[in-house]
């Protein structure tokens, strides 16, 4: 049973998830005892213990309990990745889910589990030019592009008057990974045929809002005056941007794009700190992984539903929200619940967007 925090968008997950569990064909077993590993990049991004390596344990052992997950988190260094990646094989892993560090890196990983014959499964970052076997992600590219046309429809709604043009900074994710290039070129189209200027761009190294913190101050104080949004590629690197603003002393703050909805982000939503975030259901994600690294081990020919780059793949369908798809879609999708979300200093927040009915205390 995958966890309970599921959002409206996972209807194509589970869907996804059923057509593998019911159009996979059996085959004989050959070991007793089978082992799958989930090698996951970083921790500084809270999905990854929070809802990746759960939702993953959690559908092994309700699928397979005969199956063992070793599991390693690399702390976003590609050496320490490849250690753990040739320790899990040396344990006698079956199949590899592999969230890269480093994609071009992984490369090596890639080619050490094929030389033992074992199935290597893509997970949330593609790997390329390596032989994977399968790749489970979201469409990047429309992540990005969500980000940006909730930009350019913020700013339309407080376009000054006159021709004048608005500027906008691009707070990218890691440059080793390749789906930070994806959510660029998204927002990118979608600022096309607008008045948009990108005053700058920036990858921020390992994902780390203090590193985005850092940047956007200078570029606050380099193009002072000029800074009407922050296309933020994730809820991390948008509260970082977020920071730098408010000790900027810009009041309010000017729209901040992010993704994964965070806890955090929802209640900087809520309060009108960030305009917008892209949920994507990790849990689900983590869920069809799990249930594909399953059939895999036991020596099944699962269905997926479309192909990248010649790798058999599952692409699930990202959401755009704002604060007023709060209730809707994080509430009413089980995300989480509004005792979570409006705590104290949110409170009356929630009250004013309509999560929670006011007075009492």
């Amino acid at each position: 049973m995958i966890a309970r925090r599921q959002g409206r968008a996972v209807g194509l997950a589970v869907a996804a998830l059923v057509v593998l569990a019911g159009c996979a064909t059996p085959a004989v077993q050959s070991r007793s005892a089978d082992t799958i590993a989930l090698l996951l990049p970083e921790s500084k991004t809270a999905r990854y213990e929070s809802a990746d390596r759960p939702a993953f344990e959690a559908v092994v052992a309700a699928r397979c309990p005969e199956c063992r997950v070793l599991y390693a988190n690399a702390d976003q260094d590609a050496a320490r990745q490849q250690q753990q990646a040739e320790s899990v094989l040396t344990q006698g892993a079956n199949v590899l889910v592999l969230d890269a560090v480093d994609a071009a890196a992984a490369a090596s990983i890639v080619a050490a589990a094929n030389e033992r014959g074992v199935k290597v499964i893509a997970y949330d970052r593609f790997i390329a030019d390596a032989p994977v076997d399968y790749y489970v992600s979201f469409d990047n590219e429309l992540v990005g592009r969500l980000q940006g046309e909730a930009l350019v429809r913020a700013l339309d709604a407080t376009k000054p008057a006159g021709d004048g043009r608005r500027g906008v900074l691009v707070v990218g994710g890691a440059a080793t990974d390749p789906n930070s290039a994806q959510y660029r070129r998204g927002v990118l189209a979608a600022f096309e045929g607008h008045d948009i200027d990108v005053l700058a761009s920036y990858d921020t190294p390992d994902w780390s809002p203090d590193k985005a913190q850092e940047w956007v101050a200078g570029q606050l104080t380099q193009f002072a005056g000029r800074v009407d949004a922050i296309a933020a590629a994730n809820d991390g690197t948008a509260g970082g941007a977020i920071s730098a603003m408010k000790a900027a002393g810009l009041d309010p703050v000017p729209p901040v794009t992010g993704q994964d909805a965070e806890l955090a982000a929802v209640q900087r939503i809520v309060s009108g700190d960030q305009y917008m975030t892209v949920y994507k259901a990790i849990r689900q994600q983590a869920g069809i992984a799990a249930e594909l690294a399953v059939q895999v081990t036991r020596g099944e020919q699962p269905s997926t539903s479309v192909s990248v780059s010649g790798v058999p793949a599952l692409l699930l369908a990202p959401v755009a929200v704002t604060k007023a798809d709060v209730g809707r879609i994080l509430v009413g999708g089980g995300v989480f619940t509004t005792e979570e979300i409006c705590v104290q200093p949110y409170r009356q927040a929630c009250i004013d967007a309509g999560l929670i009915a006011g007075g009492g205390s």
